[in-house]
């Protein structure tokens, strides 16, 4: 159910970004497309919870409840790099699991 899983916001890289997350184990980072949220991982969150991973999606720069910097230069690669390695080190880890789009979309 998507009432359980968990939502906090951590101060990553200079901004807030919103994460939802669910589960232990090896961490999974889910990361949103265009124009999407987390709530599009919703379903894989709780497969993966429930098959021993620590599944976090989080709201990318710039959408739902994560900060949205003014300055359209906030936007690039580096930036969206550096709050991925930022979330990491708040969790404590320095890799996560390696999932592709297409394995969760085809196999869940």
């Amino acid at each position: 159910m998507v009432s359980e899983v968990k939502h906090q916001r951590i101060k990553a890289n200079g901004i807030w970004i919103h994460v939802a997350e669910k589960g232990t184990g090896p961490l999974v980072l889910l990361l949103h497309g265009f124009p999407e949220l987390w709530y599009a991982w919703r379903h894989q969150i709780n497969y993966l919870a429930q098959h021993g991973y620590h599944a976090v999606a989080p709201d990318l720069r710039g959408y739902g409840d994560s900060d949205s910097p003014i300055d359209p230069t906030s936007y690039t690669c580096h930036h969206l790099v550096g709050d991925l390695i930022a979330l990491l080190d708040h969790f404590g880890e320095q890799q996560v699991s390696n999932f592709s789009q297409f394995f969760l979309y085809e196999y869940i």
